[in-house]
């Protein structure tokens, strides 16, 4: 049985490094992404996002709003017109990303104690340029407001420090705990990186799995579908170690929190995602055909995984469906793991759900890769 393990184990590694499209997708593909992937999320704080102010008041407390503004990272001032129509032409072009309306007789309304308003308008279309606008406005016109009400407190008798103290009574201390730059890329790439791995596994081990099924090459007994599988899954970890011990501390990603329950979490999540790209293969047969079904699946894979798009807010079948893709409980587990630093213990119903996903899958594909012989006399 030990012969035929091995025997299976330096088949599939050997079948994967004499294929060069198996191993684009099992060896160079994870590395490119890991290179080129989170390369977009450099900058991972939207800054310095061009902007407009309208400014119908034409007042020292108007150009103060705009100087506050220009000061701000988060935007950058290119454009001080009159009329608002000049900035939503300038918008509709692209040249800015939104625009704040200082209205007419604002000085005047602050002077007398009336409420003015100061409207902000974004491109919409864009989620965090939008932000960045809105915050960059308001953070602009609220130090001018504390700073008016602060003199206004000076004017009724309260020295600087007490008019300060009765402007903020109550002081907040903000600490992001799990992704300290508050960024996009640290967001958005541990969790892709797991789907990144699942994806080149399925596909890679779905096209060598149709090949040897095309070439009549896929039947064996357990033992050599055992080395098969082991021996695949070996890249899967091999791919996982890179992306959790080099891309996340390359690009300074959270990371390391519990690095024991990571590895743990690999070494059951990679024999998964190999098993069932056994399946998947045995299931095609074809080679070609696993990878144009697969090939377009990651997208589905990753709002059904809960981390971008709330696993609640979808169809009750799909909330039970998305449990048999191995990334779905990976990457939770993972964010657990590598960025919370939660216990392997409390991460243990999605270990127990890979595991079982994967022995699962084994016993379907040596069922089905079964020799003829013992086939044909089972039938």
């Amino acid at each position: 049985m030990a012969h035929s393990f091995w025997q299976g184990w330096l088949q599939a590694v050997h079948a994967v490094f004499k294929d060069t499209g198996v191993l684009l997708l099992l060896v160079a593909a994870p590395v490119i992404y890991g290179f080129f992937y989170p390369w977009p999320y450099t900058d991972q704080v939207v800054t310095r996002v061009p902007v407009a102010v309208v400014d119908l008041d034409h007042t020292s407390l108007s150009r103060q709003i705009t100087r506050f503004a220009a000061a701000n990272p988060r935007i950058d001032v290119r454009l001080v017109v009159g009329s608002e129509r000049e900035a939503q032409e300038a918008l509709w072009r692209g040249e800015v990303e939104g625009f704040a309306v200082i209205p007419a007789d604002l000085k005047r309304q602050v002077l007398r104690g009336t409420p003015a308003v100061v409207r902000v308008e974004g491109n919409g279309a864009y989620a965090l340029l939008n932000k960045a606008v809105l915050y960059g406005f308001a953070e602009a016109v609220g130090t001018l407001s504390a700073g008016i009400e602060i003199k206004k407190l000076q004017a009724a008798g309260q020295s600087a420090r007490q008019a300060a103290a009765s402007r903020s009574p109550l002081g907040t201390q903000l600490v992001p705990l799990f992704n300290p730059t508050e960024g996009y890329g640290s967001y958005v790439v541990p969790a892709v990186a797991l789907l990144i791995i699942q994806q080149t596994l399925l596909m890679g081990v779905a096209m060598l799995v149709g090949t040897w099924v095309e070439q009549g090459q896929h039947r064996a007994n357990a033992a050599v579908w055992l080395g098969r599988w082991l021996g695949l899954s070996g890249f899967g970890v091999c791919s996982g170690l890179f992306f959790f011990g080099w891309v996340f501390v390359w690009q300074d990603y959270p990371r390391g929190a519990n690095p024991g329950g990571a590895l743990a979490l690999l070494l059951v999540y990679a024999p998964c995602a190999a098993a069932l790209g056994c399946l998947l293969g045995l299931w095609f047969k074809d080679r070609e055909r696993s990878l144009q079904v697969l090939l377009f699946s990651a997208l589905p894979l990753a709002f059904l995984s809960g981390f971008s798009w709330p696993a609640e807010a979808l169809p009750p079948a799909l909330q039970m469906l998305r449990w048999l893709a191995p990334s779905t409980a990976a990457i939770q587990a993972s964010l657990q793991v590598n960025q919370m630093g939660a216990p392997l213990a409390a991460v243990s119903a999605h270990l127990c759900v890979l595991a079982g996903l994967a022995l699962a899958c084994m016993a379907w594909v040596v069922h089905g890769g079964r020799p003829k012989r013992v086939a044909q006399a089972s039938n």
